[in-house]
């Protein structure tokens, strides 16, 4: 009843209205009904297209609002008053001043303010002028990777810096077919992996091992710290031989094999690339198979913190037939061309 009366109140007052308003009010039940022939289940979905129909009818005939009947009144002067605001902060941004940085610029000044640390903003200005980036310097400084407290090197720069002066030793016991034991002795550099020397005894002692720093290192090329764990066998007779070198002796915390991690790792390696897999008969035997494995980790094997090169660097081969060469019996073997 009273729908029927809200059409005879609609009938009787349309002709004191004017043709544009019928028609704006006769679009809005048109969209309506669109909007809701599309509707599947459920509420009706408006796109964006749905709201900027509606709101344009809305600022030409705000007496739209009584024919609406699938939203409300308010949510369509919420969709015109947020897009009054979009409209007029997209009228406010500034259209000129200085132009906007690339993206690829931006993250190249971002890598290279985290990969050096002692940089500032002139530093970093003046090498991208070098390769030919147009910039203003306070644009770097704006972009520049913020770092809390004064700059200061990594740990892995540090160690890098420091590793071609630094050596580390080690003994690791070996049983025979005999179950005798025998010692084994390293000596790695840490800068490029090198194994410098190995050696086997049956009856290590400190003279021992004096001799075989002495054999190790010639006076000139010795290193200034050698690494060492708290073995007793280090007595005074090879801190006397490493001060009379100039070694500085670097012995390790009671019970932390990790601060000998290069020396501990050369060890692991040496069991589980050929140790593990063969048969100690003697001293002999055992000193033959640890050289060839000297030479074949030096001059061979791959390491990854070498960026898979070997401690003695490994020319490429890029022309020839491949040649494969066994090493230690057929247990590694070495590719090269010919």
């Amino acid at each position: 009843m009273i729908a029927l009366i809200c059409f005879v109140l609609a009938v009787l007052a349309s002709p004191f209205k004017s043709n544009i308003r019928l028609e704006a009010e006769n679009a809005v039940l048109r969209h309506q009904l669109i909007v809701l022939r599309r509707k599947l289940k459920g509420r009706a979905r408006l796109t964006n297209n749905d709201r900027w129909f509606l709101v344009q009818l809305y600022r030409w005939f705000p007496s739209i609002l009584p024919v609406l009947m699938i939203i409300r009144p308010e949510t369509l002067v919420r969709w015109h008053r947020a897009g009054f605001r979009r409209y007029w902060r997209w009228k406010s941004c500034r259209r000129g001043g200085r132009p906007q940085i690339e993206t690829e610029l931006r993250a190249l000044i971002r890598q290279m303010s985290t990969e050096n640390l002692l940089w500032g903003a002139p530093r970093i200005h003046g090498e991208l002028l070098k390769l030919g980036f147009s910039v203003a310097q306070s644009s770097v400084a704006k972009y520049m990777v913020k770092h809390r407290g004064p700059p200061s090197q990594g740990w892995r720069t540090f160690l890098r810096n420091h590793a071609p002066d630094i050596a580390a030793m080690d003994l690791f016991v070996v049983p025979t077919i005999g179950f005798k034991l025998l010692y084994g002795f390293v000596i790695i550099r840490l800068d490029r992996r090198d194994l410098v020397w190995i050696n086997v005894t049956a009856n290590p002692t400190a003279e021992w091992v004096a001799r075989q720093i002495t054999e190790a290192f010639p006076w000139d090329e010795a290193p200034h710290y050698l690494i060492r764990d708290r073995d007793r066998i280090y007595g005074s007779v090879v801190t006397r031989r490493l001060r009379s070198m100039g070694i500085r002796d670097k012995p390790t915390a009671p019970a932390s094999p990790w601060q000998n991690g290069y020396a501990e790792r050369l060890i692991g390696s040496i069991r589980r690339e050929c140790l593990d897999h063969v048969i100690v008969f003697s001293e002999r035997h055992l000193r033959h198979l640890l050289l060839c494995y000297m030479k074949y980790y030096n001059g061979t094997r791959t390491h990854l913190s070498l960026e898979k090169d070997a401690p003695v660097s490994r020319a490429v081969d890029r022309a020839g037939h491949i040649l494969c060469r066994p090493i230690l019996g057929g247990l590694h073997h070495r590719y090269g061309r010919i």
